[in-house]
């Protein structure tokens, strides 16, 4: 991070572990794995070396090179070589995000596909349906929302301060 201007070294910790943390609790991965993920979206230069993550984040380099393995192998961090240098140095996707988001839409997509074949299995028992339409409905729910979100000829309109209920 720049020393003359923005958060101080010990804020974007912080913030790191926060993002680790929520990382770890909502998808399942590492403390590590959101470590790196929110440093490299931080971080300055937006390229680093695995040292300069390592030193970053608090991590030992053998851990460190399994995780960034994990992300390379996810398209989420890209590695890359600058001209006359030997170092190899990683850096977040552009489109990490988009990846993420649209990997968890498709695993609903498909969600909601198992759902459809679960009604269709011929249940007696109305909770067990229930059940099962509740699930399938959310997901079709979902998939209302974005669809309308992707739609261009639909603005929605723009909310300015705290909406009232």
């Amino acid at each position: 991070m720049n020393a003359q201007d923005g958060p101080d070294r010990e804020q974007v910790r912080a913030w790191v572990e926060r993002v680790a943390t929520f990382l770890s609790e909502e998808w399942g991965l590492a403390p590590i794995t959101g470590r790196v993920l929110a440093w490299l979206m931080a971080c300055d230069p937006p390229e680093q070396t695995a040292g300069d993550i390592a030193e970053a984040i608090g991590a030992s380099r053998a851990s460190l090179t399994t995780n960034i393995q994990l992300l390379t192998s996810l398209k989420l961090v890209r590695r890359l070589r600058k001209s006359g240098e030997r170092n190899v140095y990683y850096q977040i996707e552009d489109d990490a995000w988009t990846k993420v988001i649209r990997r968890k839409l498709a695993a609903f997509t498909t969600f909601g596909g198992l759902a459809a074949e679960g009604l269709e299995l011929g249940w007696t028992d109305e909770a067990q349906t229930r059940r099962i339409r509740s699930a399938r409905a959310s997901v079709a729910a979902l998939t209302q929302v974005i669809d309308q979100a992707r739609s261009p000829a639909r603005k929605q309109p723009r909310h300015e301060g705290p909406v009232a209920r």
